[in-house]
């Protein structure tokens, strides 16, 4: 395992692969010509859908420009496939043979649109797929490729629900990409954190806060309590759990006692295992809040995921490529702090999700596409 060193000034010249032999460079030769042929393509395509970003679950337009996309490089297109938003791109050269999954994530965040780089994600997919049918195409190679498109990763989970609905089923590996904080020429294959998110509302019982306050019960002072709670079971966590959350209200005003209150609160570790026993202290926080405000605390469990798995085959290839055409491969950084609706996807099948160095010309320095959900 390699640890990258690199900071904003140093000099990006072209990729520095070893030059190690890898297998099958006809196939790779392949892949890079078909990849090269689509270049232009592709980058209108992304520069397309960071144009005109869409939040989860509502990427309708991108929805359609891909599936057109595909359906013009000769795949059997599914709209609507499962979800609303979500896609499938098929194609099969051959009988029997493997099948390999790929993912395109499409959705952008509030306020910032495609800072998470979900434009690059799309074209990825795309890019991948299309080089996979020029293998079997130009080898005569029986096999087959699913490409989804994945909505609503940014905090609605959609591969959850793709997985439960049968999505992966057909499935022998996945693959996917994200970019990831790093130099130019570099990639990453880090794990991820699992994540289980909370959603809390709080009711209490509005009155005059000058007039008559004891008539109240605060919904607000319990959120601000289980806030201040979760802040001194900190302590208690060790250093691999993240803990962190907001409030939010609803038509509140300053002479009157809140009557509702509503946190959101992710809590995230390394092992999946680790956040399960964690859940329950986490949530006695909630609980001990309304308790002491005489609020109901009303705690739900919305939406989990899972860590990612790096299957080590799959990996330890990729690796073997990218070092000896490309560059280094970090194995602690990458994405390790942030979370992924892909981690449930490892779970169930052999899945890769490396990270590529994300880097700016124009600024001169590496952005850091840490923002998964």
């Amino acid at each position: 395992m390699t640890e990258i060193i690199w900071r904003p000034d140093t000099p990006v010249g072209p990729a520095q692969g070893t030059g190690k032999p890898i297998y099958k460079p006809e196939i790779f030769k392949t892949i890079d010509s078909s990849i090269d042929a689509l270049n232009k393509e592709l980058r209108e395509l992304s520069l397309d859908i960071h144009s005109h970003p869409e939040l989860a679950w509502k990427e309708h337009r991108t929805h359609d420009v891909l599936t057109g996309f595909m359906s013009k490089q000769g795949f059997t297109v599914k709209q609507h496939h499962i979800l609303p938003t979500a896609w499938e791109a098929t194609y099969t050269h051959g009988t029997g043979g493997r099948t390999i999954g790929v993912n395109s994530e499409m959705d952008a965040l509030p306020g910032v649109g495609h800072a998470c780089g979900h434009n690059l994600i799309a074209i990825a997919g795309v890019a991948v797929a299309c080089a996979i049918k020029s293998v079997l195409e130009e080898w005569n190679i029986s096999g087959n490729i699913v490409l989804l498109g994945t909505p609503a990763e940014e905090g609605g989970q959609g591969k959850v629900p793709l997985l439960e609905g049968g999505a992966y089923d057909e499935m022998d590996a996945c693959v996917m990409c994200h970019p990831a904080p790093g130099p130019p020429h570099s990639a990453s294959l880090s794990g991820s954190l699992a994540l289980q998110r909370l959603s809390v509302e709080f009711h209490g019982h509005t009155a005059h806060a000058a007039l008559a306050p004891w008539e109240a019960q605060n919904a607000l002072d319990a959120a601000v309590s289980a806030y201040t709670n979760i802040g001194l079971l900190r302590q208690q966590l060790k250093p691999s759990y993240r803990v962190h959350g907001i409030i939010e209200g609803r038509d509140w005003a300053a002479n009157i006692i809140p009557d509702y209150a509503k946190m959101t609160y992710y809590l995230r570790s390394g092992i999946w295992a680790e956040v399960v026993a964690a859940i329950p202290r986490v949530v006695a926080c909630f609980e001990a809040a309304g308790l002491a405000t005489g609020c109901k605390a009303d705690i739900k469990k919305v939406n989990s995921v899972r860590e990612l798995r790096q299957n080590k085959a799959l990996g330890d290839e990729f690796a073997n490529v990218f070092e000896s055409k490309y560059g280094l491969i970090d194995y602690k950084h990458g994405i390790a702090s942030a979370s992924t609706d892909f981690g449930n996807v490892t779970y169930a099948l052999p899945s890769i999700h490396p990270g590529f160095g994300s880097y700016s010309d124009r600024s001169q320095r590496w952005e850091s596409h840490t923002c998964l959900c």
